[in-house]
């Protein structure tokens, strides 16, 4: 019979970010209070499955959303680069109104292609190196489950890229909340069905995040 494998992307919780910068892969951006309530509920979604591999980015925010799900289940943590945030040209700055970022310079040459896009790493490589990551979890973990720890954009690009969607979109219209699990079900290699579901409910939805 052909076996069933389920690959969850938990995307982490709420980062303390007291600046409003756009941390990207910038260190010591750590989960706030509420960020590991986000996790503890993620945990909890996906008690009683049967994940037998979890999987993280190496951002510290991610690695301590993992940390619930590997006391559940008694697993080790392996850190998966392919699951990093992006990399970005304006990480450190902040972009409130009137803050002037968008006005300097120097930052124009960043700007002129929104669909790559280019200020940061194009969406074709992120989803390329998010799926490669999935389906090695698969492979880990097969006719049972896995959890991969990572961030919005990657984790949206792979499910637009997997229900054959063009990567380009509205950054507001990402359904991607904090501490949100996105399920990829496989009967053998074949992708059956994606799922999406936000155990931290409102609290997800209101808090931006990366």
């Amino acid at each position: 019979m052909t076996q069933t494998t389920v690959v969850h992307l938990l995307r982490h919780g709420e980062v303390r970010n007291p600046g409003q910068v756009i941390y990207g892969r910038l260190p010591d951006f750590h989960l706030s209070e509420d960020g590991r309530m986000m996790a503890k509920a993620a945990a909890s979604f996906l008690a009683g499955r049967d994940v037998t591999a979890l999987f993280s980015s190496p951002m510290e925010r991610a690695r301590e959303t993992a940390e619930p799900l590997a006391a559940q289940f008694g697993l080790e943590v392996a850190i998966d680069d392919r699951l990093i945030e992006p990399w970005n040209h304006f990480e450190g700055l902040t972009f409130g109104v009137g803050d002037g970022s968008l006005r300097k310079m120097e930052h124009w040459p960043y700007l002129w292609n929104p669909f790559r896009p280019s200020w940061g790493e194009p969406y074709r490589q992120v989803a390329d190196r998010m799926l490669a990551a999935v389906t090695d979890a698969r492979d880990a973990a097969r006719g049972h489950e896995a959890v991969l720890v990572s961030h919005q954009l990657p984790i949206w690009v792979t499910r637009r890229r997997i229900e054959g969607r063009r990567l380009w979109h509205n950054p507001s219209r990402r359904q991607c909340a904090l501490g949100s699990v996105t399920s990829i079900t496989y009967s053998g290699d074949e992708i059956t069905g994606v799922s999406y579901a936000e155990p931290a409910g409102s609290a997800g939805r209101q808090v931006a995040g990366a």
